[in-house]
């Protein structure tokens, strides 16, 4: 059975998982021609050269992050929404998100997000200065914790780690508080810290506007 002709979203789509897998140092037009069964000089046709397909990969990443829509029936709910599914695409696409950073993009890769936060804040009730502090609390609130969570596992193993040095029955830093000191020795869930932090954050930030 003959296969159908190549299209350029689907060049795409292979370069990005390449990309993700691999980081942009590993893809090459001959690489990604023999990932796709074709000839490289299909792969040019279809996007231009190697540097045409970084950018054409970093525009498919910001409009990716345009697709976040809000979720909830409270504007407290919405934005949070927003926060944990801007997380979640920052986390699944890091090599992506490194290239929009390089080729001077960043601020854009935000902006849909950021437009997506204004709407909510304003049906909170905020407005102008405090408004913006909200949008830019909630974004930085997501950076922050996804860079945290990838230098978290990119560190050196830890010895000793968190789970021996609380679960010491003689730890002087549980402060005789057994229940604090064996949820600290037990594994850290980065998505219940998050979801705990943002909540709060953004309870505070739009309780101001009531």
């Amino acid at each position: 059975m003959a296969r159908s002709p190549l299209t350029r979203d689907e060049v795409l789509a292979a370069a990005a998982a390449l990309v993700k897998q691999d980081g942009p140092q590993a893809l090459t037009m001959r690489k990604l021609a023999a990932e796709l069964g074709t000839a490289v000089t299909s792969i040019y046709w279809h996007v231009g050269n190697r540097e045409s397909l970084l950018d054409a990969l970093v525009e498919r990443t910001v409009a990716d992050l345009g697709e976040i829509r809000p979720r909830g029936a409270t504007p407290q709910e919405r934005v949070v929404s927003v926060a944990r599914a801007l997380r979640r695409q920052l986390r699944a696409h890091p090599h992506l998100v490194a290239m929009v950073h390089e080729r001077g993009l960043t601020e854009r890769m935000f902006l849909p997000a950021q437009q997506a936060l204004v709407h909510e804040v304003h049906a909170a009730g905020l407005r102008g200065a405090r408004a913006a502090e909200a949008v830019r609390a909630v974004q930085f609130q997501v950076v922050g914790h996804v860079l945290v969570e990838r230098n978290r596992e990119r560190a050196p193993v830890q010895r000793p780690g968190e789970e021996e040095l609380w679960a010491a029955p003689d730890t002087a830093a549980a402060e005789d508080d057994r229940a604090l000191a064996r949820a600290l020795a037990a594994p850290v869930d980065p998505e219940h810290i998050f979801t705990i932090s943002v909540r709060a954050l953004v309870k505070s930030l739009l309780e101001t506007g009531a």
